[in-house]
Formats: structure tokens, C-alpha cells, sequence
């Protein structure tokens, strides 16, 4: 039998690692599962991605992670019950794939395991206990998934960040950079998932350092309006905020919250830009009646507004601004913010060959190759929030 030391030794002798990476975002759409194939590791990284799909969660799922999210009192017996109760879900999940693919589990080399995020605090949010301390918790137990699959998984990526002076948030960048930079165009990668975050990575000809950040809201506070108020899960294609006019003393409110006076790097969460943050926002106008369609305009231009403003000083002609995650299926968001950034080209991450609904799951299974095989101490040099780090937990089956 082998032992798990020589699990690994043959995993690196391969000329290519099979990786499915996980994502299941705050939004709780489902579990996105991108099966890659990887060469290398680091800038010499080349991968393809085989299939890709995104599992529905069940209101039961989504129930149970609701009943904790973003939540300070959340009981620890609810949180330690779920914790395994997601790993399994994901991994009936993957089996449930895997089957449909056609693929043996034995063919997959490692599942890269992102977990529900379920509670994030940096100590520079206002209102955090612990001033000191970046807090960050992603649920689904990587030794569950690991045992229930067979299958060696890397899970709990953000606290090795968080060790070394990151805040945990974002991680993307390190995918960002490591397989989209470019010899001439300086890029943004933009992803509007639940919160809005984006890394700028300059042309490899530029000396100016990568930057990576949360911009702000991306879709949370929508989601949430549209659930309470709508009984839907999403806007769909902006049609309820298409119908609505911009509430602009609302939208100037909203825009006054001190995280956008902080400097870059900084990160944020659904416990900042909340349902109560907006119910607290609309008292303040004295309780003026706004139509549920303008509130969704408003919402719309609030996340337009705050990326857009984040990302003007990186804005010229030679930048191009690709867009993933969930926001980017909102004309009425991406119109916004292309009225909003004239001088910038703003695409889908499609055209740089990756499906932007699969692309935190690519970037998962790329830092899953990174924890095993990667050299830190050759990653390009990078700006604030960056340490120069692999990330992840091994378990093993």
C-alpha cells in the first residue's frame, strides 16, 4: 500500500497534475467544479481546463449556512456540525460529476477546496472585537472530503495568508497573476461575486507593482433585496433595476461609508455591506418612500460607483478590464461601468480563454499546485497584501 509520503513523490514525478478546484461563493448559487489539467508550476504554469459545471445547492444547504453567516453569535455546535455536513455535500457532489464526466476518481491527482465562506472580519473593519486580528472562516472539513472521496485535498487556503500579514482576501491575485499577465497590456481582473474585488497587473515590460483589492459591494446587497423583496434568488440580467431611477441622495449615502476612504490593499465582507447597512441608510433620509425598483437601481449604481472608483487610477488605453464572477452576467452593472471608464477596454474573462463563471474554481486548483509544488520566493514582485506564499492544507484520504 502507499504510503502518503510516496503518494506525493509520484504526483510531482507526472508530466501533468489532474485538479478539480472547488468554489462555492457567498452568493450560495451552487458549487462551481472545474476540472484542470497542470504543467509546472509558477510563471512556467501552463493548464487547460477539461469541463466545468456548477452544482445547485439546496435550500437545505443554504438554510443551514444562512443560519451562521456573518453572524458573531453563531453557536459553535451549528458551526462544527456543518463544517462537516458541507464537506459532504461537496463531495456527493463531486462523485455525482465525476460520474457524469465519465472520470474515475483515481484520475483526479488532488481536489482544491475553497469551503463556504461563513464569516470574514479583517481588524480594520469598524465594529470588530479584535482590532489586532484578521478573522476569516471558510466551512467544509478538507479531512471529510478527503475520506469520503479518496481523493488527497488541499482545503484552508486562507490562513497561511493571514499568518503572513495578509488579511486572507483576496487570493485570486495570485492566479491573476501567475497565468494572465501579459507582455504589453497592463490588465484588470475584475471579479463582482458577492463582494466586487480586482487585481491590476501590470505589463511584464512595466516596473510598477501588482495591486490587488476589494473594491466594495459586488452583488451581496442585491441578492438580499431581491430575496426579501422579490422571493428571487438574483436580479436576473438587471431587470428589476433596469425598471427603477437611480435614488441619488440614497446612492450618496451609501457611497459615505469609511472603507472607501481606506487606502489599497483592504478587504470587506456581506457583514459590512448588509441588509441592515441599507435599512440604516434609507431611516436616515427620514423615511422617505423608495420603490423597490429604485432601490435595485440604486443598488446597481452603488456597486458600478465603488468598483469604478477603485479602479480610475489604473484606467488608460492600454488597460484592459476583464470581468468574471456573477456581476458580469448584469448588462445594466457592466453598461455602468463602461459609461464610468471611457478610456478603458472592458471585456470577459472568455477572451483570455477561461469562463468566467469557472475562473475562482481555476484559481483554486492553481493555488492547490502552488501549496505542493510552487516556489514562493519566485513569484513575481508584488504590491501590499501579496506575501510572497503558497497556501493550503494537505488531506490526505
Amino acid at each position: 500500500m502507499m504510503t502518503n509520503f510516496h503518494r506525493l513523490q509520484k504526483m510531482e514525478a507526472k508530466d501533468s497534475r489532474w485538479i478539480l478546484g472547488l468554489m462555492s461563493g457567498t452568493s450560495m448559487d451552487g458549487l462551481d467544479i472545474a476540472l484542470c489539467e497542470f504543467k509546472g508550476n509558477g510563471t512556467n504554469t501552463e493548464w487547460k481546463l477539461h469541463a466545468f459545471e456548477t452544482m445547485p445547492h439546496t435550500p437545505i444547504y443554504k438554510e443551514g449556512v444562512r443560519k451562521v453567516f456573518a453572524r458573531k453569535d453563531a453557536f459553535a455546535e451549528d458551526l462544527l456540525a456543518l463544517h462537516q455536513e458541507i464537506a459532504e455535500d461537496h463531495a456527493l457532489k463531486i462523485q455525482n460529476v465525476l460520474d457524469r464526466w465519465g472520470l474515475e476518481p483515481e484520475r483526479v491527482d488532488m481536489i482544491a477546496s475553497h469551503g463556504q465562506t461563513v464569516y470574514h472580519a479583517p481588524g480594520h473593519q469598524a465594529g470588530t472585537q479584535y482590532p489586532d486580528r484578521n478573522l476569516t472562516l471558510q466551512l467544509g472539513d478538507g479531512d471529510v472530503l478527503a475520506a469520503k472521496t479518496g481523493i488527497v485535498t488541499i482545503s484552508d487556503f486562507r490562513q497561511k495568508h493571514i499568518a503572513h500579514g495578509g488579511e486572507g482576501a483576496p487570493l485570486a491575485p495570485y492566479g491573476d497573476v501567475l497565468l494572465f499577465s501579459d507582455e504589453k497590456e497592463d490588465r484588470v481582473l475584475l471579479n463582482i461575486g458577492g463582494i466586487a474585488n480586482f487585481t491590476y497587473v501590470p505589463s511584464r515590460s512595466s516596473s510598477l507593482p501588482v495591486i490587488s483589492s476589494d473594491t466594495g459591494p459586488g452583488n451581496t446587497i442585491m441578492d438580499a433585496y431581491m430575496r426579501e423583496h422579490f422571493s428571487k434568488p438574483y436580479d436576473k440580467d438587471g431587470r428589476t433595476a433596469e425598471k427603477g431611477v437611480i435614488h441619488e441622495s440614497l446612492l450618496k449615502s451609501l457611497l459615505e461609508h469609511s472603507y472607501f476612504d481606506q487606502s489599497f490593499p483592504k478587504t470587506t465582507g456581506p457583514e459590512v455591506f448588509s441588509m441592515e447597512y441599507l435599512t440604516q441608510r434609507i431611516r436616515a433620509l427620514g423615511g422617505e418612500k423608495i420603490s423597490h425598483e429604485d432601490v435595485m437601481a440604486t443598488l446597481n449604481a452603488f456597486t458600478a460607483h465603488s468598483i469604478a472608483q477603485a479602479l480610475k487610477p489604473y484606467g488608460s488605453e492600454n488597460t484592459g478590464i476583464y470581468i468574471s464572477g456573477g456581476g458580469g452576467h448584469n448588462p445594466v452593472l457592466v453598461q455602468q461601468l463602461k459609461d464610468m471608464l471611457p478610456q478603458t477596454r472592458i471585456k470577459s474573462t472568455a477572451l483570455l480563454g477561461l469562463d468566467p463563471d469557472a475562473k475562482e474554481a481555476v484559481i483554486f486548483a492553481l493555488l492547490a499546485n502552488e501549496c505542493l509544488f510552487g516556489e514562493p520566493w519566485k513569484y513575481p514582485v508584488a504590491g501590499g497584501g501579496m506575501p510572497p506564499v503558497t497556501m493550503g492544507k494537505i488531506s490526505f484520504p
